[in-house]
């Protein structure tokens, strides 16, 4: 069998209680920190991160707990969720884009507290 290297999106999101730089970056260093053990990557693996905030999340650029955690090389991206009605609040969205050989239907997706509710068929058991 031949060694397969794909690129891959993984997705994930947290909820955060409050508008504030600590809030948002421990969220995200959270989520960031998840994603990758749970694929079994490195910060080597990344090709590049688009996070996205829903508007009512605007002390800090969720990009910053990237570059704490050393990520210094990784192109990050930073942006709002649109504001439909309904949707969660104090959310912060993220899509990494990495090499891996996994198969698509075995990239683990990472979705935690309120967020969970995004996405329950990649969270068995957290509805």
């Amino acid at each position: 069998m031949v060694d397969k290297t794909w690129i891959r999106g993984i997705r994930g999101a947290a909820t955060v209680t409050e508008n504030s730089r600590q809030a948002i970056i421990t969220a995200t260093e959270q989520l960031l920190t998840l994603m990758t053990r749970e694929n079994e990557i490195c910060s080597e693996d990344i090709i590049s991160i688009i996070f996205s905030l829903t508007a009512d999340l605007d002390a800090v650029f969720p990009a910053e707990a990237a570059r704490q955690m050393g990520w210094n090389l990784v192109p990050l991206l930073c942006t709002t969720e649109i504001p439909v009605a309904g949707s969660i609040s104090q959310c912060i969205r993220v899509l990494m884009h990495v090499y891996t050989d996994r198969e698509q239907a075995a990239v683990r997706h990472v979705y935690l507290g309120e967020a969970a509710r995004l996405r329950p068929d990649l969270n068995p058991g957290s509805s």
